[in-house]
Order: C-alpha cells, then sequence, then structure tokens
C-alpha cells in the first residue's frame, strides 16, 4: 500500500473541557475512538500531531444542535474552532450534526464495557461520540 492509501479522516467532539477525537480505518469503512485531548494551550500541538502521524485529510466536527435544530450554546465556539483549524492545519473541515451522538454514545459504552468506573470515564463518551458521528458520516458517504 503506498501511503496515499492510508489516509484517514478524523472526528471531533468539542467540548468546552474536553475534545474527544475518532478516526477511521484507511478505508474509510469503520470509525473508532481514538483519543480524548483536554481543552487548553496544548489543544492544537496534539492535534497537529495526530493529524501528522495519522494522515488525516479531512475533519469532521460535531456541532451542536439543540433538539429543535437551533444552534446550541456552545455553537459559536465550534464555528470559531472550525476556522482556526481550516486556517492553521490547511484542511477541509466539515461540520456534523451532533445531535444524541453522546447519547448513542453511552449506549454503546453501556453495552460494551463492562467495568462501571470504566464506563462513567467521561473522556470514553467524548472519543465515542466522535467516533458516532464519523461513522454517521462514513455511512452516509458510502455507495
Amino acid at each position: 500500500m503506498s501511503m496515499e492509501e492510508l489516509n484517514r479522516l478524523l472526528a471531533i467532539d468539542y467540548g468546552l473541557k474536553r475534545i474527544g477525537v475518532a478516526l477511521c480505518d484507511p478505508l474509510l469503512t469503520f470509525a473508532y475512538p481514538f483519543k480524548t485531548i483536554l481543552n487548553g494551550q496544548n489543544l492544537l500541538k496534539d492535534l497537529k500531531e495526530i493529524i501528522g502521524e495519522q494522515s488525516v485529510i479531512k475533519i469532521i466536527l460535531g456541532l451542536p444542535v439543540k433538539e429543535n435544530g437551533e444552534p446550541a450554546s456552545i455553537s459559536q465556539e465550534v464555528l470559531k474552532f472550525k476556522s482556526r483549524l481550516e486556517s492553521i492545519f490547511k484542511i477541509e473541515v466539515i461540520l456534523r450534526d451532533e445531535r444524541y451522538t453522546s447519547s448513542i454514545a453511552q449506549e454503546i459504552i453501556s453495552k460494551s464495557v463492562t467495568k462501571k468506573s470504566k464506563r462513567r470515564e467521561k473522556g470514553l463518551i467524548d472519543r465515542s461520540a466522535a467516533a458516532v458521528i464519523l461513522q454517521d458520516y462514513l455511512d452516509e458517504k458510502k455507495p
């Protein structure tokens, strides 16, 4: 396989405290939770490292939307973050409605993670929600 064939997509579940990150396989078939990063001064450095090491060609960014379809209170922050990602990394960033992704992630975790203490880990929910966002995007793009 050439390096070109190893490109991946990255999804972000943005939060004021933590950022959930998910990746997909090189065949763009399935998404998996990858990492949780603190939303602090090292955030962009950490993302740059992941983008470089994992040959990321596109970012799918969850956009918080209220149940009625209106933007959530954090939506403006996410839109600013999108602009920063695009200008810094020169990479396409696609916004994706993230309604219910945390609930879906929680459901998946409750079925697959046996230790109760592990299921409550907020970082696991964040990166699993990012995987739900990415899987939804991948499924929509399948022929």
